[in-house]
Parts: structure tokens; C-alpha cells; sequence
């Protein structure tokens, strides 16, 4: 049994792409997108005809609800070929609005919906500042389950817990490139700090009882991979899921319930002015946040560039 396999065992497998050849490769429950795997993949051949259909499908209307039509016919194609849920992103310069975000939120279920696609199947993605996760708690009461994503540190988390969010994204390689960078050092295993922040995350979760799930995303090795078995979820991108289907090594579960138990970690309060502070502390954080909303918000524009030309023609 492959790599592969035996995690499956222990971790539901989500492919973080918008590449369907992929999706079909590997066979996942779920699926991830954000702003920067949808632009890549309408670059391909294959994939320029759901552009060219969004444009046509948003005749006489913005260039934002063509990328809200895209973002859905790109999730529908997905939803095809894996028995769960898709995660589709609302667009980072909401980040810090949160009547925006959960309009549009709203807009992106509706679009699903007109389409036949129920909304327990879509999780709706959203940057994990304080008004993101206002944002959630909003639409969490309303059916909306939401992805909090753009996750560095445990104030993070854990206001997404009490806000009532299905699921948050703990970006493991981001934080290990911060590191990285800092210490001129690369650390692997169970000391790599992306695994670390993950794994207090998980405990602090399992300690008080939260449900929100936990999905390790933005690996850089396998090794974080492996030192995550047992986590709720991992969503990993298309070359290390092939990694892992080329490897026979024995795999074992790194996460447990009764460890987190039974951990001495303590609880920590995350009312706005207390989530700011300690976000503000982190450095690692900080940078990672600010700089994660800058990319997808440029690569958005990048889309909405490429809708405009295409309108022109």
C-alpha cells in the first residue's frame, strides 16, 4: 500500500488545485481553489472554455460577477469528480469588510444553488482576519459553512472556533518559508515550525472540544505531510500527492485525542481587542497574513484583466 493509501486511513485527502486531471488522479473527498489556482488554470488550453462560458453566462454585468460565475463553474466541474465538498474563495480585498464578505458569501451559494448544487457541498473561503471571521459567524447561522483560510497562529484559530466556522486552513509551508528566510535554516519533522503551529492548534481544539476541522494546507515536503497523519483533514497540491503514491513507506498517525487530552495547554481569549494583540505579537503572522491577501488580491486583478480582454474581442 502506497503513501497515498495508508494516510487515507488516518486523514481525509482533499487535492488542492483546480485541475480536474488531477482531482480524477488522485481520487480525494474534497477539493480546494483560491484566486491564484483559478488563474492558472484558465492559462491552460483545457480549461479556457469555462472562462469564455462565465463571460458569455455574465453578458451586460460586472467583471466581479464573471469571476463569481467562473469561481462556480469551475467548483460545479470539481463537484463532478469528488463525493464531497469544494472550497470557493470570496475575494481578498474583502478581507477587512465584513458586510462585503458575507454578501458575497451569500452571492456565491445562490450561484450554486441556481445550479443545482446544494449548499452543504460548498464551503465558502474566507481570509481569517477579525472581520473575515465576523463574516463566518454570520453565515455559519445561516447554513453557510465557511473556510477559514490565510491561517498562521493560534488566535487565529481559535477565534474561527468560537465563531462557529466549519473548517479553518493552517498554512504549514507559508509558515515554514517565514522561517526559513529568518534563520537561513531549514528544519524537517516533527520540529518543522509549520508542523508545530499546526499541532498546538489541533490540541488546543481536542482539549476544549471545539468541532471546527482542522485541514493542513501549503505543504513544501512531504515530511510536514507524514508529521500531520491523523489531522482532520490535509489539502495537498498535485506533485506531493504523486510523491506519496510513489512511496511504500510505512506511515503512522502523528495526532491523537487522548494526547491532546491530556496536554497542559491553556486557554486563551480572543475578544477583538485580545485577537488583535496577539496577532499583532507574531510576527510570522502578521507578515504571512498581509502578504497572502496581497497575493491573492493581485491575482484576482490578473483574472479580471484577462475577462476585460476577452470581453473586447
Amino acid at each position: 500500500m502506497n503513501q497515498l493509501e495508508q494516510l487515507k486511513q488516518y486523514t481525509t485527502v482533499v487535492a488542492d488545485t483546480g485541475d480536474f486531471q488531477s482531482i480524477q488522479a488522485y481520487a480525494p473527498r474534497d477539493a480546494t481553489t483560491n484566486p491564484s489556482l483559478i488563474l492558472k488554470a484558465v492559462q491552460k488550453a483545457e480549461y479556457r472554455h469555462l472562462l469564455e462560458q462565465a463571460v458569455a453566462a455574465s453578458a451586460g454585468k460586472s467583471i466581479d460577477a464573471t469571476i463569481d460565475q467562473l469561481l462556480v463553474s469551475f467548483g460545479q466541474e470539481i463537484l463532478k469528480l469528488i463525493p464531497g465538498r469544494v472550497s470557493t474563495e470570496t475575494d481578498a480585498r474583502l478581507s477587512f469588510d465584513t458586510a462585503a464578505t458575507v454578501a458575497k458569501g451569500r452571492q456565491l451559494i445562490a450561484l450554486y444553488e441556481a445550479a443545482g448544487v446544494p449548499r452543504e457541498r460548498v464551503l465558502i473561503k474566507i481570509a481569517a482576519t477579525w472581520e473575515g471571521i465576523r463574516a463566518a459567524e454570520i453565515l455559519e447561522q445561516e447554513g453557510i459553512r465557511c473556510n477559514m483560510t490565510l491561517l498562521f497562529c493560534l488566535a487565529q484559530a481559535v477565534a474561527c472556533a468560537e465563531a462557529g466556522a466549519q473548517l479553518i486552513s493552517p498554512f504549514v509551508g507559508r509558515i515554514y518559508d517565514w522561517y526559513k528566510k529568518q534563520t537561513g535554516q531549514e528544519i524537517y519533522g516533527a520540529d518543522d515550525p509549520g508542523v508545530l503551529s499546526v499541532k498546538k492548534i489541533y490540541t488546543y481544539y481536542r482539549k476544549f472540544g471545539y468541532p471546527t476541522e482542522i485541514m493542513g494546507a501549503s505543504f513544501r515536503n512531504v515530511s510536514q505531510i507524514l508529521e500531520l497523519a491523523g489531522c482532520d483533514l490535509l489539502t495537498i497540491s498535485p506533485d506531493l500527492l504523486q510523491k506519496l503514491a510513489d512511496s511504500e513507506t510505512a506511515v503512522a498517525p502523528k495526532l491523537g485525542l487522548e494526547a491532546a487530552r491530556a496536554s497542559e495547554i491553556a486557554r486563551i481569549a480572543v475578544d477583538q481587542a485580545s485577537f488583535r494583540f496577539q496577532l499583532n505579537e507574531d510576527a510570522m503572522a502578521t507578515e504571512k497574513l498581509a502578504e497572502g491577501i496581497r497575493a491573492f488580491c493581485a491575482d484576482t486583478i490578473k483574472l479580471e484583466h484577462m475577462i476585460a480582454e476577452l470581453r473586447m474581442i
